[in-house]
């Protein structure tokens, strides 16, 4: 049998390309071949989180997996499940999340999340 070797593992931060201005700290999907754009509200192509500004046609290291910490675009309780928002933002969803809230954040602070993706 052939070895096999994975791309990536688990946890690792991947680098794309930013499709579009990234800002970091909010969710990322994908939008092509190895890119990128802020994501939208509810998307199931969330890949993770912006670990920088990026402009568009730059790299940019996406952060998965293990506990992320998104830029909240409402106030988050502990326990909720978290989704996209807006423009990259996080909210509390059931529709597609990407994680679970370990801590309570106001709108516009990071929201730690165990990160499902």
């Amino acid at each position: 049998m052939a070895e096999y070797v994975p791309l990536f593992t688990p946890g690792s931060a991947v680098t794309y390309t930013a499709q579009s201005d990234v800002i970091g700290g909010r969710l990322v999907e994908i939008v092509g071949d190895r890119a990128v754009a802020h994501a939208a509200a509810d998307s199931a192509k969330v890949v993770g989180v912006a670990g920088f500004d990026a402009a568009a046609g730059e790299p940019v290291t996406v952060y998965s997996g293990g506990v992320q910490r998104p830029t909240a675009a409402s106030a988050i309780a502990a326990g909720d499940s978290v989704s996209a928002a807006a423009d990259g933002k996080a909210a509390t969803g059931d529709t597609n999340p990407v994680g679970i809230a370990l801590a309570a954040a106001a709108a516009g602070a990071p929201v730690q999340t165990k990160f499902d993706r």
